[in-house]
């Protein structure tokens, strides 16, 4: 197994460490991409951090009908979210609610998240009775 010693001043490295291959391109079936782990526990072992090659993935069953909604709703959503921010009529109304929400316990705390919220509340309203 191979060690990895890091400089000074890197504690760990995380995440996909080369892009993935677009589908299409010549050989990407072919194409690993490297991904690191970080492991953040109370542990005795120094060994945190793990390196992989991650082959490309194909799915084995069909979406069910569950998923399929789902990702319905993320891109009714994010349509409405985008839609929403360029709104001339509703964005100094947003911006004072954003403000008067975001230093709540259960208040989101970027501009985004809170559109998110908002859409998200209005599809589920008009869909969902």
């Amino acid at each position: 197994m191979a060690k990895v010693k890091w400089a000074k001043g890197i504690d760990y490295v995380s995440g996909l460490l080369s892009s993935r291959p677009k589908k299409g391109v010549q050989h990407s079936d072919h194409s690993n991409a490297l991904l690191a782990t970080h492991r953040v526990a109370p542990t005795s072992n120094p060994v945190c951090t793990r390196i992989y090659m991650v082959g490309a993935y194909n799915r084995s069953t069909q979406p069910s009908a569950k998923e399929l909604a789902i990702r319905e709703r993320f891109t009714e959503v994010r349509a409405m979210v985008a839609t929403r921010r360029k709104d001339l009529n509703k964005i100094s109304q947003d911006q004072l609610d954003f403000i008067a929400q975001k230093d709540l316990a259960t208040g989101k705390k970027t501009m985004t998240a809170y559109l998110w919220k908002v859409c998200g509340a209005e599809y589920d309203t008009a869909h969902n009775g």
